[in-house]
């Protein structure tokens, strides 16, 4: 054999070998989280480093149930984790900041607890749209998102947002407007209303249908369909497909609460509160969008709700709020 016909086999031998290698070598360095349910440790390592606009490969694995992973404010589909077997991930990011990943399957009591972040440093490869955020809007307001709230007066039935409030679209303009709607709860609407002049001939029962009207102008389908979607992925395992609290944990929740009062000495103000009943008009009509959107951000005090600011982006944290009031109000 010549020796130039030794060196071609030579050549095309190693770029075979290289081209199964590489990808093996790339494959087993690729990091491998295993998730576990929140009271055997969760994630697993939970904290990673990335670059703006290179590629962050994972493999995840589960040891006990299935798992879901998926990044906050981050436009990647979700991936499932089935015990036993493994999933990969690529995860790009256009901008710098810490990131929080999170399970996306009902798996335990603590579900909720199962979060790890992403540490992305390097120079941002595109423009942030809108700028900086800012303060939340409930902070701005000054808004105590743990003060009791009670809406003294509340519809005899379900207001039907029908075409009624076409009838005084002038009339109503101020109150359509976007930072009024955020700003105010439906009874507080309700009541300026009643105080109205132009609304003096609208019996109590018509001013709650104008009331809903303002809350389905504030809001679309698609954006209700995402907030619905969100519900039903984050919120109703706890708080119930009807927002009733009774979701499928509500039961463990109430039991861990009654738990946590026997080993603290019986205070009943450190207890795990039961889930909120959404569907309640007392409680809801008396609730201000912002006001929802903070106890959303931030998560309940004392009780089992998680913070949901590093998980969802603003607009998804309004088409969340627009959803939550369709337990009280009727949208056509």
């Amino acid at each position: 054999m010549r020796r130039s016909e030794f060196t071609a086999r030579l050549l095309i031998g190693a770029a075979v070998v290289a081209a199964i290698a590489v990808p093996l070598i790339l494959w087993w360095r690729t990091p491998l989280v295993h998730a576990r349910m929140a009271e055997d440790g969760g994630w697993s390592p939970e904290a990673f480093k990335a670059t703006v606009g290179e590629p962050l490969h994972l493999r995840l694995t589960s040891d006990d149930v299935v798992h879901g992973f998926a990044v906050g404010k981050l436009n990647t589909p979700a991936v499932d984790i089935l015990p036993g077997k493994v999933s990969d991930i690529t995860l790009l990011f256009q901008q710098p900041g810490t990131y929080t990943f999170y399970c996306t399957r009902w798996c335990g009591l603590n579900h909720w607890r199962m979060r790890g972040t992403i540490d992305v440093g390097g120079e941002p490869s595109e423009a942030q749209p809108g700028g900086e955020p800012g303060a939340p809007l409930y902070a701005a307001l000054g808004i105590d998102l743990d003060a009791p709230r009670e809406a003294p007066v509340i519809p005899a039935q379900r207001p039907l947002a029908a075409v009624a409030e076409r009838q005084f679209e002038a009339e109503l303009a101020s109150y359509i407007a976007g930072d009024y709607y955020r700003s105010h709860s439906p009874y507080e609407v309700w009541r300026e209303l009643r105080a109205d002049p132009a609304f003096a001939a609208q019996d109590e029962a018509q001013l709650w249908v104008l009331t809903a009207g303002i809350w389905s102008s504030n809001t679309t389908p698609q954006a209700l369909a995402q907030g619905e979607q969100f519900f039903a992925q984050n919120c109703a395992a706890c708080h119930g497909e009807g927002g009733a609290g009774d979701g499928v944990f509500a039961g463990d929740m109430e039991a861990a609460g009654q738990a946590s009062v026997q080993s603290m000495m019986g205070d009943s103000r450190m207890a795990m509160q039961s889930p909120a009943r959404l569907s309640d008009p007392r409680r809801m009509l008396a609730a201000s969008p912002a006001l929802l959107q903070g106890k959303i951000l931030r998560g309940g005090m004392g009780t089992g709700m998680p913070s949901w600011g590093p998980i969802f982006t603003e607009e998804q944290t309004w088409n969340l709020v627009a959803y939550l009031y369709t337990f009280q109000f009727e949208y056509r």
